[in-house]
Formats: C-alpha cells, sequence, structure tokens
C-alpha cells in the first residue's frame, strides 16, 4: 500500500509539473523520439529544467524573467504552420508535425549566452535548418533568411505593452543559415519545446548572442538584402545585425568579458566568455576578413 500511495504522488507531482511548465498545451509535455548528435558539445553539464523554463527572455509575454512562465499558457502551439516565402521557387507552408518529421530529431547540448552577460546549457532536440532550407528550394539570389514570430495580442500580453515593432523579427545570412550547427528547434530535454522557451517551434544558433534565436515562427522569408530585425531596429548601436558572442566587443552599457552562470554555484557563478561561444573552430571561418568590432 505504502509503495502504491508512493508512486501515485510522484506520478502526480509529475503532472503538475507539466502542467507548470505547460498550463494549458497538452501537446507540449510531448516525449520526443531521438537521437543522439555528433555536433552536441562535449563534457557540459545542462543547465536544470526548472531554470531553462523559469528564467526567460520572451517579450510577447512580459519583460520579466519569470513572466513568459507565468503568461505563456494562453499560446496555443496546434494547430501551428509556419509559411516559407520570397526568393523561393514556389511559396510552401509546413505545418508543425510536417517539420517534426522531416528529419530525425537529435539531442544536442549547447551553450546558451545572452547579451545580458548570463549563460545556461541547454539539451535542445531538433534538426539542422539546413535540412529544412533545402526542403525550401531557394533561388541563388537568396542571400539571407528572415524569420518572423507570431504577433497576436489575444495569445501574447506582452504585445499590447511592450512597443518592439511587432511581430519580431531575427534574420541570418544564407552561410550562417545554413551551418550545421544552426538548429531548427523543437524541443529541450527531450520533450517539445514549453510554451515559454519558444513553442513549437524555433531556431538555435549556439554561437550568437541568444536574441538571434527567433521564437515560435510563424513565417521564413528568403531576401537578397540584409532583413530588417528588431533588436538592431530597436538600438542599432547596441544590438548588431550578427550579434556573435564576442569577449573583446563590449556592450556599450556593460562587458562581454565574462558571464554570469545560471544555477551555478556562489563559488562558480562567473566564467570567461569564449569567442563566439566556445564555437570558434567550427564557425570563426564564415567572418574571415570581416572587422568583427565593425559588424558586430
Amino acid at each position: 500500500m505504502a509503495a502504491g500511495a508512493a508512486a501515485g504522488a510522484a506520478a502526480l507531482a509529475a503532472r503538475r509539473l507539466s502542467h507548470m511548465l505547460h498550463p494549458t498545451d497538452v501537446h507540449a509535455a510531448t516525449k520526443l523520439a531521438t537521437v543522439p548528435s555528433q555536433l552536441s558539445a562535449k563534457g557540459l553539464t545542462p543547465t536544470s529544467l526548472e531554470d531553462i523554463t523559469h528564467y526567460n527572455n520572451f517579450y510577447e509575454f512580459g519583460t520579466d524573467k519569470g513572466d513568459p512562465a507565468r503568461n505563456a499558457g494562453s499560446l496555443r502551439t496546434r494547430p501551428w504552420s509556419v509559411a516559407v516565402e520570397g526568393l523561393v521557387k514556389s511559396p510552401k507552408t509546413f505545418d508543425i508535425d510536417t517539420l517534426t518529421k522531416l528529419r530525425p530529431l537529435e539531442d544536442r547540448v549547447y551553450r546558451f549566452r545572452c547579451v545580458e552577460a548570463w549563460s545556461m546549457v541547454i539539451p535542445w532536440v531538433g534538426y539542422s535548418l539546413s535540412e529544412f532550407i533545402k526542403q525550401c528550394n531557394p533561388l541563388p539570389s537568396a542571400k539571407y533568411v528572415q524569420f518572423l514570430s507570431l504577433a497576436d495580442a489575444k495569445q501574447e500580453p506582452g504585445i499590447r505593452s511592450v512597443p518592439l515593432g511587432w511581430p519580431y523579427s531575427e534574420g541570418l545570412r544564407m552561410d550562417e543559415a545554413m551551418h550545421p550547427l544552426t538548429l531548427l528547434t523543437f524541443g529541450l530535454y527531450g520533450e517539445t519545446l514549453p510554451n515559454q522557451d519558444g513553442a513549437p517551434v524555433r531556431v538555435i544558433i549556439p554561437w550568437k548572442y541568444g536574441f538571434k534565436s527567433a521564437k515560435s515562427i510563424v513565417k521564413v522569408r528568403f531576401v537578397d538584402k540584409q532583413p530588417p530585425t528588431t533588436w538592431n531596429t530597436m538600438g542599432p548601436d547596441e544590438y548588431g545585425f550578427y550579434s556573435n558572442v564576442n569577449p573583446n566587443v563590449d556592450h556599450p552599457r556593460w562587458s562581454q568579458k565574462t558571464e554570469r552562470v545560471i544555477g551555478a554555484s556562489i563559488f562558480k557563478q562567473r566564467q570567461p566568455t569564449l569567442m563566439f561561444n566556445g564555437y570558434a573552430d567550427q564557425v570563426a571561418s564564415l567572418y574571415s576578413g570581416m572587422d568583427l568590432k565593425k559588424y558586430y
């Protein structure tokens, strides 16, 4: 009897945790079938699920770090589709279930560095964005990829109070988008993305500051010129289009030489920031010959 009661209590606690992470979305707690990835960083201890899901920047749901976890339950992630437009052979629309089955989903542990000088280690789930781009059949004239996030004030209360020129827009040069490390992301810790972490689909570019990784994507646009992006438009002197992690280029209001490690013990709360967030061996060649202080 005692063992049965304990098991029941554990199951109830698990359901409560799932509800806390995914307040109204019954799809968000789905376990994903994944395979290991050679691109997963080695020797890193992931940040706790609690910190990953309760310390977020997602201004569509508020500006406080805890606002997304409190408010993102209103986000409806089914049905969901991603439209492809611009310089492609023909426009397409992919529903989310088609996207998740396009390629085997990989477990990839990546460093994550915010422009605010804090960091995490996150076990994402997805596949290389390049695999999706191949399905989009972009024209040779397409030099950049733009990502547009959902902008629905009925689902996202922050849109009514935060003047960011919605929808949230981000973009990459085509060679950045095609790099194998750039991840089309559907989950973390082996399950589909919690709403507050960008459900149901986002991108992750691990060598760039976190705001480059657009969340809750509804449109992908292929263009021939550098697209406008939200934070670069709002503060071009503070947030560059490239926004590669670079300890040698400070933010105008704070140093980027070190970072606060979320969830670390008091003795390990700060660590030196690595060039390209530790991915220099894989990505530095993308910026050969570029002045990284000018193209910050």
